[in-house]
């Protein structure tokens, strides 16, 4: 988990419209420090871009330099200088007064508003994996035993991950979250951690499910992220089991599925009918 975060290194930097955006993942929220330069006026330098006559992004932030005007649909007028707070709803326009350049930090809004420029949300094979059971052989390994079968797995997983063109987006205690383009490719990695799972007499349950989700930095998020976790959460030891999206990518690639039946899945709306990766 990370503490300290800088503008100076930010996760993504996007020009758009006149305005110059540093975005950050932080704390579950992408931060944005936005620089609209002397003269800058939403419905000179935006509207051609995006369309619209007002702008309908909802905007939380502080002012942290220079000055802003914002005008709402009823014709009220607001001006920000440093130091002040704000929540601007949809239906207004904006522009920079002064001789000054207007900064501002917002943790709503500014995705939005730069959609255009650049999306951050992609389609992704998402395969979570977890030890079962796990505290119970911690126990009777022990600690140092412990830690150093986990060192092993985690080494392993990496390049099983690397030979099949995934990318590891976090651990998540004594399991892990990757990425990859390719569903084939992602259920093919599990079964690769099954076995080299088996090989150190350790027993994973694995989850693949494929969905749309939003770049946040090297994080992935989204409501695909949550599903992907609750297939994995329903599987037993040793077993991998696949949303029907993930089924459908794979026809022709040579792996098998049976039906493993409707579940409930914690969290998710309705019935889920989820495929179990044949050996």
């Amino acid at each position: 988990m990370e503490i300290k975060r800088s503008f100076d290194e930010p996760d993504e930097t996007v020009e758009f419209g006149g305005v110059t955006q540093q975005l950050i993942s932080l704390g579950g929220l992408t931060l944005s420090r936005s620089v609209q330069p002397v003269g800058w006026d939403w419905q000179v330098h935006f509207q051609p871009l995006v369309g619209g006559t007002w702008c309908q992004a909802h905007h939380v932030g502080a002012m942290i330099a220079g000055r802003q005007v914002v005008r709402m649909m009823d014709g009220t007028k607001y001006e920000f200088r440093p130091g002040d707070l704000f929540d601007v709803p949809p239906g207004h326009v904006g522009w920079t007064v002064g001789d000054e350049d207007s900064v501002a930090i917002e943790w709503s809004g500014m995705r939005q508003w730069v959609g255009g420029a650049r999306t951050n949300r992609v389609l992704a094979s998402l395969l979570f994996s977890d030890i079962v059971d796990s505290t119970a052989t911690a126990t009777r390994l022990g600690d140092a035993r412990w830690h150093d079968l986990l060192s092993v797995h985690y080494h392993q997983a990496q390049e099983a991950i690397d030979r099949f063109g995934g990318r590891r987006i976090t651990t998540t205690g004594d399991g892990m979250l990757a990425s990859f383009d390719a569903a084939a490719a992602a259920v093919r990695c599990s079964l690769a951690l099954r076995q080299l799972s088996a090989s150190q007499d350790i027993a994973v349950r694995l989850g693949v499910h494929v969905g749309e989700v939003e770049l946040a930095g090297d994080d992935v998020r989204g409501i695909t992220v949550h599903e992907a976790a609750r297939i994995m959460a329903a599987a037993g030891a040793g077993e991998i089991l696949v949303s029907e999206q993930v089924l459908l990518l794979c026809q022709g690639s040579g792996l098998a599925f049976e039906d493993a039946g409707e579940h409930e899945l914690k969290g998710v709306p309705d019935r889920w009918r989820l495929y179990r990766v044949a050996t």
